[in-house]
Protein backbone atom coordinates (compact mmCIF):
# COMPACT_ATOMS: atom_id res chain seq x y z
CA UNK A 1 0.00 0.00 0.00
CA UNK A 2 0.96 3.59 -0.58
CA UNK A 3 -0.18 6.05 1.61
CA UNK A 4 0.62 10.12 1.81
CA UNK A 5 1.29 11.52 4.92
CA UNK A 6 4.13 13.23 7.24
CA UNK A 7 5.65 12.80 10.92
CA UNK A 8 5.44 16.59 12.61
CA UNK A 9 7.16 17.52 15.96
CA UNK A 10 5.45 20.16 17.18
CA UNK A 11 5.69 21.46 20.43
CA UNK A 12 7.26 18.37 22.13
CA UNK A 13 3.98 15.99 20.12
CA UNK A 14 5.49 13.40 17.22
CA UNK A 15 2.13 12.68 15.41
CA UNK A 16 1.54 11.78 12.19
CA UNK A 17 -0.57 12.91 9.55
CA UNK A 18 -2.42 10.69 6.67
CA UNK A 19 -4.09 11.72 3.50
CA UNK A 20 -7.12 9.61 3.01
CA UNK A 21 -10.22 9.51 0.73
CA UNK A 22 -12.82 11.29 2.33
CA UNK A 23 -15.30 7.97 2.58
CA UNK A 24 -12.93 7.05 5.72
CA UNK A 25 -12.90 10.35 7.36
CA UNK A 26 -17.14 10.23 6.80
CA UNK A 27 -17.40 7.30 8.99
CA UNK A 28 -15.90 6.55 12.56
CA UNK A 29 -15.93 2.95 12.38
CA UNK A 30 -13.57 3.51 9.38
CA UNK A 31 -11.34 6.20 10.67
CA UNK A 32 -11.06 3.81 13.70
CA UNK A 33 -10.15 1.02 11.47
CA UNK A 34 -7.91 2.80 9.22
CA UNK A 35 -5.98 3.98 11.62
CA UNK A 36 -5.68 0.61 13.97
CA UNK A 37 -4.46 -0.95 10.69
CA UNK A 38 -1.54 1.67 10.26
CA UNK A 39 -0.68 2.17 13.68
CA UNK A 40 2.01 -0.31 13.76
CA UNK A 41 3.85 1.89 11.05
CA UNK A 42 3.81 4.87 13.12
CA UNK A 43 4.56 3.62 16.18
CA UNK A 44 3.78 5.44 20.03
CA UNK A 45 2.28 8.39 17.98
CA UNK A 46 -0.94 9.97 17.51
CA UNK A 47 -2.49 9.19 14.07
CA UNK A 48 -3.88 12.48 12.48
CA UNK A 49 -6.59 11.32 9.20
CA UNK A 50 -7.35 14.24 6.67
CA UNK A 51 -9.52 14.00 4.01
CA UNK A 52 -10.45 17.21 1.33
CA UNK A 53 -13.36 17.95 0.55
CA UNK A 54 -14.47 18.45 -3.38
CA UNK A 55 -13.64 22.23 -2.99
CA UNK A 56 -9.90 21.04 -1.70
CA UNK A 57 -11.31 22.06 2.17
CA UNK A 58 -9.25 19.72 4.55
CA UNK A 59 -11.25 17.37 7.04
CA UNK A 60 -9.47 15.77 10.22
CA UNK A 61 -9.97 12.83 12.40
CA UNK A 62 -8.30 12.39 15.04
CA UNK A 63 -6.92 13.97 18.66
CA UNK A 64 -8.51 17.54 19.19
CA UNK A 65 -5.93 19.61 20.21
CA UNK A 66 -3.56 18.21 17.20
CA UNK A 67 -6.57 18.74 15.03
CA UNK A 68 -7.16 22.75 16.50
CA UNK A 69 -3.50 22.81 15.42
CA UNK A 70 -3.65 21.36 12.02
CA UNK A 71 -6.56 23.55 11.21
CA UNK A 72 -4.20 26.76 11.21
CA UNK A 73 -1.35 25.03 9.31
CA UNK A 74 -1.94 25.33 5.49
CA UNK A 75 -1.58 22.35 3.18
CA UNK A 76 1.31 23.26 1.71
CA UNK A 77 3.29 24.16 4.12
CA UNK A 78 3.04 20.46 5.77
CA UNK A 79 5.72 18.24 4.88
CA UNK A 80 3.96 15.75 3.05
CA UNK A 81 6.41 12.09 2.01
CA UNK A 82 5.49 9.06 0.41
CA UNK A 83 5.14 5.79 2.39
CA UNK A 84 5.40 2.15 0.74
CA UNK A 85 3.67 -0.17 3.60
CA UNK A 86 4.09 -4.28 2.91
Amino acid sequence: MVIHGSVIIEQGVTFAIIMVQPVITQYTVRSVQFRRAIQPYFPRMPIILMSQDKDGTPHYYGRKDIVEFLKTVPLDKIPWKTYHIY
